[in-house]
């Protein structure tokens, strides 16, 4: 304290001839060598915390485009599908009654329409209302790759896409059907897709009701299943 009073007073003291006298604080300088020591590198991240990186945002990303959809730890189930299908019989128009929901399916009054190609597969082609009033349809072909069971088809909409399950699980033909849909993704989760259709826009309760059951047994979890408003809608097809 002493010595800081001490350079305080000298600092006011008057010079020579009068001249006051400042006294500065003594600057610190960096040696030049010291400019060109190595400085310590950031290590880089390891593999594993990378992948796991990639991982959170890959599942982040996908959580977020299929908001309300139905996602579950494993893989897909495999329920039973349709004995004996007769892909003929099930071509013709068909009605969304209720479905789970999808995150490109927009609309209301949708429909699905199925008819026969030159190739022998199926032309596809889908249409909903949008709130707009526009009409949004999509067309795409389904195929069956495994002819001991043809009541699993897969259907793609578009080249670079790869095929999509379409497996009937339950169909009459003449009064309703039950579809179901599954993708793994990255051998962790699976997002279901299920449709209840009909020939017509209404399906009895208890119908929809035993299609339900259908998709439980299977451990196929129906909570989020909505029913599709198909009242006033234009006739599409």
């Amino acid at each position: 304290m002493q010595l800081l009073n001490a350079e305080e007073n000298a600092a006011d003291r008057p010079g020579p001839q009068g001249l006051s006298i400042t006294l500065c604080p003594q600057e610190t300088q960096t040696h030049p060598a010291a400019l060109f020591l190595p400085r310590p590198l950031l290590k880089p991240p390891r593999p594993e915390m990378v992948t796991m990186l990639l991982l959170l945002a890959t599942l982040a990303s996908l959580f977020t485009a299929a908001k309300g959809q139905s996602f579950h730890l494993g893989k897909c189930p495999s329920p039973p599908v349709q004995e004996n299908f007769d892909v003929k019989k099930y071509l013709g128009r068909w009605y969304e009654i209720e479905k789970i929901p999808a995150s490109f399916e927009k609309g209301n009054c949708n429909q699905a329409n199925y008819s026969q190609m030159e190739n022998g597969n199926i032309k596809v082609l889908n249409q909903e209302l949008r709130p707009d009033g526009t009409v949004n349809q999509v067309e795409g072909e389904a195929t069956q790759s495994n002819l001991s069971e043809p009541a699993k088809l897969g259907v793609k909409f578009f080249e670079l896409m790869p095929s999509a399950p379409y497996w009937i699980l339950a169909t009459d033909y003449e009064n309703y059907a039950l579809v179901y849909s599954c993708t793994t993704i990255i051998w962790l989760f699976h997002v279901d897709y299920a449709w209840i259709l009909g020939r017509n826009p209404f399906l009895p309760p208890e119908t929809v009701t035993y299609l339900k059951d259908i998709l439980t047994s299977n451990d196929i979890d129906i909570h989020k299943m909505t029913t599709t408003d198909q009242a006033n809608c234009p006739d599409f097809l």
